[in-house]
């Protein structure tokens, strides 16, 4: 796999066609293994003059914010040096010379920056449910398992497994086992064909880590933010939301049982990073979730609230507090700052992915009171720019109205396999029944005419 990937670093030099294999704008662990291993299988097994190369799509400079990744290169002795980056690769130009073809891994949506490559577009292998079609010829290989590395094993050990040497083998097993939440029954993460490949790995490879110790320190690694600056654990993943002429970053930042989500809330100089944050990528709201695991591997939540629009943030607030489709069951923590508002989530089933139509909502409550009474500060000190309207980039929103930011992406959004957005925390849609509507147009009534009475105020 080195000397493989070290060529790939000197075919760039070339000015000959490349098929691009490119991983997802997440790049957390499976998409980046399942990007170097799957071009590996193809370099290995097509007799052709064709040349593979593995992008990771992100910048090199944001490599350092995936912890896991880092530590796991690092574990199978593969040096960052010779892996190919977004910014390293000019694909539109390629694309624009007639040399480029595009295999999709772990992701079959393009975000709209990218478009034009659609027509690229030789190959998916995924493991989501589909959202968008591809025209023949293009070859669509999509299966709901736990680990798109699950996928490129699969691939591997039924065309080629004798080119499946160690250093391959323990990136697909760590992989899948990170993935698949160490294949825990009660988590239910892990598909039959997830334990099968990693079964198999295991019987080729019987040196291969205990699955037990490299989650471990895999998870460790993940979750470890020390040495990150407050901007660099924000954008670690974060998602932007547009709604209503507001712009709302919502940040879930992973703690170490050993550093207390307290010790976020109580950085030094934080109300100034959280300001400037703002400033720098104009948003008007700014949502962190802290999210660890206790030593019963119990999630545990804390959710807090920048904002210095002082109507904007108690509407936004307000409809957090009284939601009862999910009900959060906010705790108040005391705030040094009047523009920031922290609470202990007591409902830890209620992961990102179910906050954001809260917070859509919120938005939405907030649009009623827009005539905004005199007296009432405005946003101080924090940019409000106009609003990409369209906001959504192609594939990568939730829902309507989500994004990621497409003017500067900080980081793009987490894929649905993640631990804050979907398994193992989420537990499915709550029962829908007669009380359960009546109870939300109630909540909606009360936060319109909570939002109506500070207009009169």
């Amino acid at each position: 796999m080195e000397d493989y990937l070290q060529g790939c670093r000197a075919a760039l030099q070339d000015s000959r066609p490349l098929h691009v294999v490119l991983g997802n704008e997440a790049c957390d662990l499976d998409s980046m293994v399942s990007a170097l291993t799957l071009a590996f299988y193809l370099a290995k097994t097509t007799e052709a003059e064709e040349v593979f190369v593995p992008v990771l799509n992100i910048k090199r400079s944001e490599l350092p914010l995936r912890g896991d990744n880092v530590s796991f290169l690092q574990k199978v002795h593969i040096p960052e040096s010779i892996l190919i980056f977004r910014d390293e690769i000019d694909l539109h130009a390629l694309h624009q010379a007639g040399q480029l073809t595009l295999i999709l891994v772990d992701h079959h949506i393009l975000p709209k920056s990218d478009a034009a490559l659609q027509e690229t577009v030789a190959e998916v292998l995924d493991h989501r449910p589909m959202e968008q079609e591809h025209c023949p010829p293009c070859h669509v290989s999509v299966e709901l398992v736990g680990s798109c590395a699950t996928l490129v094993t699969e691939r591997i050990l039924q065309g080629a497994p004798e080119i499946l040497d160690r250093q391959t083998a323990a990136l697909l097993h760590g992989t899948i086992i990170l993935d698949c939440v160490n294949m825990d029954l009660k988590i239910g993460k892990a598909t039959l064909k997830d334990r099968r490949y990693v079964e198999k790995l295991e019987a080729l490879f019987p040196d291969l880590p205990n699955r037990n110790d490299i989650f471990d320190s895999l998870q460790k690694a993940k979750f470890d933010v020390s040495g990150l600056t407050t901007e660099q654990m924000l954008r670690k993943d974060q998602k932007t939301i547009h709604g209503q002429g507001t712009k709302v970053a919502v940040s879930a930042i992973y703690m170490d049982l050993e550093v207390r989500a307290e010790a976020f809330l109580q950085r030094s100089g934080l109300i100034a990073d959280l300001r400037a944050f703002c400033q720098a990528h104009s948003y008007d709201v700014l949502v962190a979730m802290t999210i660890l695991f206790n030593t019963n591997n119990e999630p545990v939540r804390q959710l807090a609230v920048f904002c210095p629009h002082v109507a904007r943030r108690m509407t936004i607030c307000g409809v957090l507090e009284r939601s009862h489709a999910p009900s959060l069951k906010l705790t108040p923590l005391p705030s040094a700052h009047p523009d920031l508002q922290a609470y202990v989530q007591g409902n830890t089933q209620v992961s990102r992915k179910k906050l954001l139509p809260l917070l859509q909502e919120a938005l939405s409550a907030y649009l009623d009171s827009t005539q905004i009474p005199a007296g009432l500060p405005d946003m101080v000190g924090v940019s409000r720019e106009p609003v990409d309207k369209e906001g959504n980039s192609a594939g990568n929103s939730l829902l309507p109205g989500v994004s990621q930011d497409e003017e500067e992406p900080p980081l793009p959004p987490t894929p649905m396999n993640s631990l804050v957005d979907e398994c193992p925390l989420d537990r499915g849609l709550p029962n829908l029944s007669a009380e359960a509507i009546f109870e939300k147009c109630s909540q909606i009534s009360l936060s319109r005419s909570t939002a109506a009475s500070l207009a009169k105020k």
